[in-house]
């Protein structure tokens, strides 16, 4: 029987202080998660919704793939390998961008990687208990996405 990867743990500085089962986690602990936004050379940014069984944002849209980081995983370890599990991509080569705090809900680090790509939506393939659906937006659709959004929440 093998076990489960255990998530990494880390201090207020992003320096390891332990190791983790999925599912014991406290509000206190502070996790790694990489992310990993995909556009094409038209300029479109591929998006991914969670699956509804998540436990964390389920059926939300973000970026198109996005893991936890597990024990003996770096940042870039990780997203490939997620990127691999998620959408079928595979010998990627992802850019290391900003890493971020979050301290919310959760508390964590997000490494945000980005990738280009040209590829048809039929062309991924998706890891069905993780993403639900892809999807290309132009700039402009996400734009007047957030614009409904931000009309809809100021009249509540």
């Amino acid at each position: 029987m093998t076990s489960k990867p255990r998530i990494t743990i880390v201090d207020e500085h992003d320096e390891i202080i332990g190791y983790k089962e999925r599912g014991t986690l406290k509000k206190e602990d502070i996790y790694r998660v990489s992310a990993l936004w995909i556009t094409d050379s038209r300029g479109r940014i591929l998006l991914a919704r969670r699956h509804r069984t998540k436990s964390h944002h389920p059926r939300k849209w973000g970026p198109a793939v996005a893991g936890t980081v597990d024990e003996g995983e770096t940042y870039e370890e990780n997203i490939i390998k997620e990127a691999e599990e998620e959408l079928g991509l595979k010998g990627i080569r992802p850019i290391k961008g900003q890493k971020i705090w979050v301290d919310d809900e959760y508390r964590y680090f997000t490494q945000w990687c980005t990738l280009t790509i040209d590829r048809g939506i039929d062309q991924f393939t998706i890891q069905e208990n993780e993403v639900e659906e892809i999807k290309w937006y132009s700039p402009e659709e996400l734009r007047k996405g957030f614009k409904s959004v931000l009309k809809s929440s100021c009249r509540r």
